[in-house]
């Protein structure tokens, strides 16, 4: 069995890609936030892979995977990870997105839902359109070089470590801040800068979140979706969760937690996760309902449309 620690490597479209895999049994992939990398999930991952097949990719432009100059949309990063899965030799799963990878995880499920079994949102983007102006400020003309000046070596260990510092402080405001500091240490490689600022200018703009799932919120009712959050979430409001689909299984904003409920709490989050699994059988793509649920939207009930079998197409 591969260790949680080892990183591989695969070749999609002629770049690098970095994962992690280990475990076995159905698979669960794992997909870090903006300006992170896998190892974010290195708190939860033994003890998932005790019951899943986990992988957790660096997204193109992050971490040890290649940072080209490339198409770093939600539509190419949920592309990527289809065929990823495919090289992989996986067909479903049940997909983990963590902030703006919730909105790759989302998109995945609406490119992709014959591949999806089922969505778990943690701290997600694309509810609304409120985010931290940290993140805003990267979408402003210049923002790249001022996050160069501000990562230079000189005072780089000198902001990280006083970063550290602080969020070991009993303060919920400064909880977050090592994840923080790794964030800040990676900005300085100018390649995964310019591959953040590509990232966010497809999602956002100084004054917050313009690509949201709220106009698809309906198709929810054909897949299980669980959202998990942190009631002291600093980068994007806790009050989001209100704004998740009616149609989820379920919702759970954690107390004493931040925008990385994984890490804050990694025990109750591996306890939901699996749990979440467990009760809920996954998602089988009908191609007949789909069409039904797109034709009526948010009007659709889904109790109404017994299952039709497709025509054969020659």
């Amino acid at each position: 069995m591969q260790s949680v620690e080892d990183v591989q490597y695969v070749v999609v479209h002629g770049y690098r890609r970095a994962f992690r895999i280990s475990g076995s049994g159905p698979a669960l992939l794992l997909l870090h936030g903006l300006a992170c990398d896998s190892s974010t999930w290195l708190d939860v991952v033994p003890a998932l892979s005790e019951h899943y097949t986990v992988i957790a990719p660096d997204l193109l432009g992050h971490g040890e995977s290649d940072k080209p100059d490339a198409d770093y949309s939600l539509g190419g990063y949920a592309n990527g990870m289809r065929d990823l899965l495919t090289l992989l030799g996986i067909d479903k799963v049940t997909v983990v997105g963590h902030s703006f990878g919730g909105g790759v995880a989302m998109q995945f499920a609406y490119q992709f839902p014959d591949r999806t079994e089922r969505v778990v949102l943690v701290s997600t983007g694309g509810l609304g359109k409120e985010v931290t102006p940290l993140i805003r400020f990267l979408t402003i003309p210049g923002s790249g070089l001022a996050v160069g000046l501000a990562t230079a070596r000189p005072w780089r260990p000198l902001v990280s470590g006083g970063l550290r510092s602080l969020s070991r402080l009993p303060i919920s405001a400064t909880r977050d801040l090592d994840e923080v500091a790794r964030i800040y240490e990676a900005l300085a490689d100018r390649a995964q800068r310019t591959a953040v600022q590509r990232v966010t200018s497809h999602v956002l703009n100084w004054r917050g979140q313009f690509v949201t799932m709220t106009d698809r919120s309906y198709l929810a009712r054909l897949m299980p979706v669980l959202v998990i959050w942190g009631r002291d979430d600093m980068v994007i409001p806790s009050s989001h969760a209100d704004l998740a689909p009616t149609q989820v299984s379920d919702v759970h904003v954690l107390e004493d937690s931040g925008h990385f409920p994984h890490k804050d709490h990694p025990e109750e989050f591996v306890r939901l996760v699996v749990a979440f699994i467990e009760a809920n059988e996954p998602a089988h793509y009908h191609r007949g309902r789909w069409r039904a649920l797109l034709r009526r939207g948010d009007q659709f009930e889904l109790e109404s449309v017994e299952p039709v079998t497709e025509p054969a197409i020659s």
